[in-house]
């Protein structure tokens, strides 16, 4: 909260808006998401852009507050109790826009609904994928479900970027292949350019009348032939939703 606090006084100086607030949100915990969006509904008037950005990578095999695998709770299932615990919000605020921050990474990824914690055989990287094919399926449906409400969900490749997610993904990498990743660095966005596919998909006027489609690079981008399955979306969707808990009334 610290840090969040700092870059709240940032842009509120460098932008001159004093109306920039922080909030709390555990995304490895559906008690703290329910908390978030009960005081999102109670303080806000509005909901014009929700975008569902944050995420671990590679993490070891740890499990969310409600027992969860890590980086499919954090990943997808925080994301998608949140949003869906808005959506009035949002509808109440047409034209407004959902955008889920998925990765290239979900060309690798597959959904293991028989398994879909990763118990029998955890794999850091295989779980990453799953979640942010998550992201891109959960977008297809969830434009699938706002047809004609004037709400519209986009999911994006950020780009390789800069930051700490990579924390728990690097100490693993031989010395040598780390030396030999330097060479790459100049490819590497830092965060101002990492965000811009982002924003893109927040406020670019001509996608106003699309929805549920996949970009990258500040364009829209063919997602990977399992991120197209219409019923693996539907499936995923009463899946995540049977595992967070959601009813009608959210």
């Amino acid at each position: 909260m610290d840090r969040a606090n700092n870059t709240a006084e940032d842009v509120r100086k460098r932008s001159g808006n004093d109306n920039v607030v922080v909030k709390k949100l555990d995304l490895a915990s559906l008690t703290s998401v329910r908390q978030l969006a009960k005081d999102v509904l109670a303080n806000e008037e509005r909901l014009d852009v929700l975008i569902n950005n944050a995420g671990v990578m590679s993490c070891p095999q740890w499990k969310t507050e409600d027992g969860f695998e890590m980086q499919f709770g954090v990943n997808h299932l925080g994301h998608f109790l949140l949003t869906n615990c808005l959506l009035d919000l949002l509808k109440k605020s047409t034209p407004s826009r959902i955008v889920n921050v998925s990765s290239l990474a979900h060309e690798r990824g597959q959904i293991y609904f028989d398994d879909i914690n990763q118990e029998k055989n955890y794999n850091p990287w295989k779980s990453y994928a799953q979640s942010k094919l998550a992201n891109v399926l959960f977008t297809r449906e969830l434009a699938h479900r706002l047809q004609g409400t004037g709400v519209t969900a986009y999911s994006l490749h950020p780009g390789v970027i800069l930051t700490e997610l990579g924390r728990h993904l690097l100490p693993t990498i031989p010395l040598w292949k780390r030396t030999m990743y330097k060479a790459f660095a100049f490819f590497i966005k830092n965060p101002t350019e990492g965000a811009q596919t982002t924003i893109y998909c927040a406020v670019e006027e001509t996608l106003q009348n699309e929805s549920g489609l996949y970009y990258s690079d500040c364009a829209h981008k063919t997602a990977a032939p399992q991120g197209l399955d219409d019923e693996a979306a539907k499936r995923l969707w009463d899946l995540s939703a049977a595992m967070v808990g959601l009813t009608r009334s959210q």
